[in-house]
């Protein structure tokens, strides 16, 4: 992996228990390098998703990418299937992607209620994929969901879940002054008591207060 950049060893978080680096270096900024990705990370990135585990390998995961400099009037499409704040920003990074899931199996048109965690899935594995190329992945929820479908031509059958802009680091003062503070701030978590429960609900497990 490359040497982080002062800005992202900023925001590298420090963890309460010894964990892949990877996971301490993943951030999402909303500032983004004006510097095209190599195809080939994306393909990695795909890659990765691919190999994600999903109930009854299933796969329900569906992507649909556009790069700037490759293809703008693609990437444009994609652009305008992002709520309008979320394009004020993202449209400074140079690859966009969009997420979709779908909702039954194949084998017997049942539903597949763990399909949007299979998705989610595959999407960290990408995202932690990136982070050891020297990439950051920011997901979004805020999508035209139907705006989506009729660019698309998505089938009834699938479900629109997310935008990821996709580059490499950029500096935070090229964002909108009521960004910027979000790109430097520390980052934080619940700690695990809170969510990590045993015997009852709220019940926090011995394991979670292990220092």
């Amino acid at each position: 992996m490359e040497t982080p950049t002062s800005s992202s060893a900023e925001k590298t978080a420090t963890p309460d228990h010894d964990i892949l680096s990877l996971f301490a270096e993943r951030w999402s900024p909303r500032a983004f390098a004006d510097r095209p990705v190599e195809p080939e990370k994306i393909t990695r990135m795909l890659e990765a998703a691919r190999w994600a585990m999903s109930s009854y390998n299933e796969q329900p995961w569906r992507y649909v990418v556009a790069a700037r400099h490759e293809d703008p009037e693609g990437y444009d499409d994609l652009l305008h299937c992002l709520n309008e704040f979320n394009q004020e920003w993202a449209q400074n990074a140079p690859v966009l992607m969009m997420s979709f899931y779908k909702k039954t199996f194949s084998e017997n048109d049942r539903p597949n209620r763990c399909a949007p965690h299979d998705l989610g899935a595959a999407s960290a594995a990408l995202t932690f994929q990136a982070t050891a190329m020297d990439l950051y992945v920011h997901q979004m929820a805020g999508i035209l969901k139907e705006k989506a479908r009729e660019t698309y031509g998505v089938p009834d059958d699938f479900e629109p879940m997310a935008g990821l802009a996709v580059g490499y680091l950029g500096a935070p003062d090229m964002l909108p002054e009521g960004q910027q503070d979000a790109e430097t701030s520390p980052r934080s978590r619940m700690p695990l008591e809170e969510f990590v429960f045993e015997g009852t609900w709220e019940s926090s497990a011995s394991i979670a207060d292990n220092a």
